[in-house]
């Protein structure tokens, strides 16, 4: 990962006001990933870092449902991995899955997550995956604001493209 990737991924996604984050808590500064998940050419470098750093031995990419799912595609076509979507529930029709994606029992499974402020949201996506016989082998966050301290709490490997101190 490039200072330059960090900077302009920073810059296009920080945001100075008042905000109310996912976790309930009030902040200040919100980084906002549908600036840099949206933006062709910096997903395109951001997908190249993710993959880059998937784990050797992993048979699955996945993520939780929402805008991570705009880096789980082309980091699954760079790294020519199936891929699986988390929901928060399961559906109440058709399938009924809360898993949506052919994964299971002995998968080695990368999650991808774009902003974790306390991990919660991931860990539900990792209990989940496991809860059908898989491993999680590694957490990659594109922006970590303290999430991965809870995620490692809890037994994971996390790695983040950009580690920034909670605000």
């Amino acid at each position: 990962m490039t200072d330059d990737l960090t900077s302009r991924l920073l810059a296009r996604s920080e945001l100075h006001g008042e905000f109310v984050l996912s976790s309930g808590q009030a902040s200040t500064v919100y980084f906002d990933k549908f600036r840099f998940l949206t933006d062709p050419d910096l997903l395109d470098e951001l997908a190249n870092v993710v993959a880059a750093m998937l784990p050797e031995g992993i048979t699955h990419l996945a993520s939780p449902e929402g805008a991570a799912t705009l880096l789980l595609a082309p980091v699954a076509l760079r790294a020519h991995l199936p891929m699986a979507v988390v929901r928060k529930a399961p559906k109440q029709y058709g399938t009924r899955s809360q898993v949506e994606g052919e994964i299971g029992d002995g998968a080695r499974v990368a999650l991808l997550e774009d902003v974790s402020t306390t991990g919660h949201q991931t860990l539900a996506a990792a209990r989940a995956l496991e809860g059908l016989g898989a491993t999680i082998v590694r957490i990659i966050l594109t922006i970590d604001r303290g999430g991965a301290d809870g995620l490692r709490a809890n037994g994971y490997e996390v790695d983040a493209v950009i580690s920034l101190r909670p605000q």
